[in-house]
């Protein structure tokens, strides 16, 4: 009985203890559109180890978020498709830690599951076939997978007989919503998108060699302005910690130093 008693009061005591270390904050997180399904499952994992904490993500393009938060516009973190743009928010005095590498983004060719085009055995000769009349790219203007979709057509020297049919989503998130509602015939995705569950049954794609478009750093950021430094720390901790970067992994994204 003295015993139980004892390791009751270790429980309630190591319990007690967790909690204090539980991030309390309501974090609010800018992230790139291609994180969307690996973010939504490490947040959940993140929030049932830390019951008390309150994670809010807004899923879109690097480029605008980089521009909302030069504004000062209220994020804890970001992570964005380009670590080029963390670096210029850090350069500006905006970071409160050291930019973080988190995952190295990949381009495909995908088409929905009904196409006539055998995509696996045409590459990216898929996009000259007949029946695509239209290619969903994200806007190169501000989305980097948008830059990586027109690098890699120019590479691959396709771009001039697919440039009329482009047709531009806002961010890769709704470049996948264009392919998968049939308003466009083929697009140029995240892996990360094309493997998710939403989508890996949905349609079929072709992976498009690393080497024909940019190496598509991502990375991301805790901004100085954050309200809870410690709870920021701790998500960012989770999601570059193994299991973190197994989930990464198996989303798609290559993993630095793997």
């Amino acid at each position: 009985m003295l015993v139980g008693f004892i390791l009751a009061g270790f429980r309630a005591f190591a319990a007690s203890d967790n909690a204090q270390k539980s991030p309390p904050a309501e974090l609010t997180i800018a992230a790139a559109a291609d994180l969307k399904f690996a973010l939504d499952e490490l947040t959940k994992e993140f929030k049932e180890q830390f019951p008390t904490a309150k994670i809010n993500i807004t899923y879109g393009s690097s480029g605008n978020f980089f521009a909302q938060l030069q504004n000062g516009a209220p994020f804890d973190l970001f992570f964005s498709a380009d670590i080029a743009y963390p670096r210029k928010l850090a350069e500006s005095g905006l970071a409160a830690d050291d930019v973080f590498l988190y995952g190295i983004g990949c381009l495909v060719v995908w088409v929905p599951k009904n196409s006539p085009v055998d995509v696996d055995q045409l590459g990216i000769k898929s996009l000259l076939q007949p029946s695509i009349r239209k290619i969903a790219v994200a806007n190169p203007e501000h989305a980097p997978y948008g830059r990586a979709a027109v690098a890699a057509l120019k590479s691959l020297q396709v771009y001039d007989q697919v440039a009329s049919r482009l047709v531009y989503g806002e961010n890769i998130a709704q470049t996948a919503q264009f392919v998968q509602s049939g308003a466009a015939d083929a697009g140029l995705l995240a892996l990360s998108l094309a493997v998710a569950p939403q989508m890996r049954d949905a349609g079929r794609f072709w992976q498009v060699p690393l080497e024909a478009y940019p190496r598509m750093e991502q990375g991301g950021i805790i901004l100085k302005s954050t309200k809870d430094l410690e709870s920021a720390r701790a998500f960012r901790d989770f999601i570059l910690g193994e299991h973190g970067r197994e989930a990464l992994k198996r989303y798609g994204f290559s993993i630095p130093g793997k």
